[in-house]
């Protein structure tokens, strides 16, 4: 079994968790009304990693459910990645400020790339990761709302000639579908771009997924509704640990 990091995600509507279906805020599902009981759960089976997406800040534009961040990095020894709605300077400061080790700018990367590299030159690649939103190849923003011109891999490559090593790249049209993860458009972008740290979002449903993207030497996964819907037993993940 080849290794691969396992990021579970937390999203946050109104202080909750809950999932969308292809960032459609309309399919909301609410999972538990507590985060933190949740990511206590996470760690309790041996996760290190939780990607935490404030839904209502992607919305908003500006950071939102920063207590609910500050509220597990209190409170658990998870390594957080937080995203959505980071567009200032100040954003990024609650953000760290709350607890958060990485953050990931999105929208961010696409709209004020003058902003985003400041980031990465005052934060270092080690904290700023950056969110690579994906559908039929071109890069989609704003809570996937709207999609851009920009292809994907020369979109990725630009910014790592800019300093980025992480990577969250995820295909829209498998996220909260539960159909199995875009394995081929990873091994595209690794074979183009080799030591990227390449995190894979969207679309795993089962163990036979996560099994898939390691084979396939993906360094790390992203996975939400699988767990949620019981498709994926916490237990079972232990072995990858």
């Amino acid at each position: 079994m080849r290794k691969i990091d396992l990021i579970p995600a937390i999203d946050i509507i109104d202080g909750k968790c809950v999932r969308l279906s292809q960032g459609d805020y309309d399919s909301k599902k609410i999972y538990n009304e507590n985060p933190l009981e949740v990511a206590k759960e996470f760690e309790a089976h041996g996760i290190t990693r939780l990607h935490l997406v404030d839904l209502d800040g992607a919305k908003a534009g500006r950071i939102i459910n920063y207590r609910v961040l500050e509220q597990i990095a209190g409170k658990s020894s998870l390594t957080i990645d937080f995203g959505g709605g980071l567009k200032t300077t100040d954003d990024l400061r609650i953000a760290f400020e709350s607890g958060a080790q990485m953050v990931t700018g999105g929208s961010i990367a696409v709209k004020n790339p003058a902003e985003f590299e400041g980031w990465i030159q005052q934060y270092g690649s080690e904290k700023i990761i950056l969110g690579a939103d994906a559908k039929d190849n071109k890069i989609a923003v704003t809570g996937w709302l709207e999609e851009t011109d920009q292809q994907l891999i020369p979109f990725i490559k630009d910014y790592v000639q800019k300093g980025i090593q992480k990577v969250i790249c995820t295909d829209i049209s498998k996220d909260g579908m539960l159909q199995g993860a875009a394995v081929e458009l990873y091994k595209n972008i690794l074979s183009e771009l080799p030591g990227l740290y390449l995190v894979a979002s969207g679309g795993v449903s089962n163990l036979a997924d996560i099994e898939s993207l390691a084979e396939a030497g993906i360094p790390a996964v992203i996975f939400g509704k699988a767990i949620y819907e019981g498709r994926i037993q916490l237990k079972e993940l232990e072995r990858f640990i």
